[in-house]
This record gives C-alpha cells, sequence and structure tokens, in this order.
C-alpha cells in the first residue's frame, strides 16, 4: 500500500498526522501538488510537483495509483476515480469514500454546483474540528493497521 495525498487543498494538520503515520508504519507517503510544499526529510516521504491546470494532479494521482493504495482527498470526483481502480479514498474529516456512499457524495456535489451556477450562495465547509482531526487519525489508524496485519 502507498498514501497518495491530493495535497493543493490538504490542511497543514492532516499533512502533519500522514507524516508521523508514515515515519511510525514506514509506508510510502507521495504528496501530489502543482506548487512547492515542504514535507520532512525521510526514505517514507515524497513530494510529487505536477503542472498547473484543472485536475492535473488528480490525473497524475490516478494514472500511478495501484489498487489497494490510500488516497487523501476531498474531491468527490476524485474519489470516485480511486474506488473505481480499487484504491481507497479518505477525506480530511474522516469520512471513508465507498462504492456505497460515493454516488450519493457525487450527486450531492452536483447539486450543490447546479446552486452555486445559478447565484444562490451555498456557503462554504466549516473550519476543520478537532473531531475532524481525531475522526481523520482514528480512520487512517484502522487503514494501516489493516494493511499491517494483511500483509
Amino acid at each position: 500500500m502507498k498514501i497518495w495525498v491530493d495535497a493543493d487543498a490538504c490542511p497543514g494538520v492532516i499533512k502533519d498526522i500522514l507524516f508521523r503515520a508514515a515515519e511510525r508504519t514506514g509506508v510510502k507517503l507521495t504528496l501530489v501538488a502543482n506548487h512547492s510544499i515542504p514535507i520532512p526529510k525521510s526514505r517514507h516521504i515524497k513530494f510529487l510537483q505536477v503542472t498547473s491546470g484543472f485536475d492535473v494532479a488528480d490525473n497524475e494521482i490516478v494514472k500511478r495509483l495501484d489498487a489497494g493504495d490510500l488516497v487523501i482527498t476531498a474531491d468527490i470526483p476524485l474519489a470516485a476515480d480511486v474506488i473505481d481502480k480499487g484504491g481507497y479514498a479518505l477525506n480530511p474529516r474522516g469520512e471513508l469514500y465507498t462504492a456505497n456512499n460515493i454516488r450519493a457524495r457525487l450527486n450531492m456535489r452536483d447539486f450543490m454546483d447546479t446552486l452555486r451556477a445559478s447565484g444562490i450562495d451555498t456557503g462554504g465547509p466549516p473550519a476543520l474540528s478537532q473531531g475532524d482531526r481525531k475522526s481523520f487519525a482514528n480512520n487512517l489508524d484502522k487503514i494501516l493497521t489493516r494493511y499491517a496485519r494483511d500483509a
């Protein structure tokens, strides 16, 4: 298993949790973004910079992803592509996207896009809470523990 991070919009606190997890478990972690992101020196942590453009980082992640890999993203279409390719997708708030819930998330995303396009202010997501961080760390730990047990 490798962990891929859609790093352009990933909160710093989530990256810190991922850095610690990569060091603790030895799982390869790669952050993908279109701008430079500082990472700690580690043989387990890499950074891949891609060119700017719509979905360039997402497409690169999907291209390099192997079945069983984990992708950290809040991007629902990317999560759907990851699941279709046999990977796991976890958002920074700790929600694991699955084949059972991704279609509903895509439908809601499309609905909200339609509202915004018609001029309705839908607001943004709330700030990342302590509960979100805990949920993310717990679900990440469950995935990594399952991987270690099965390996």
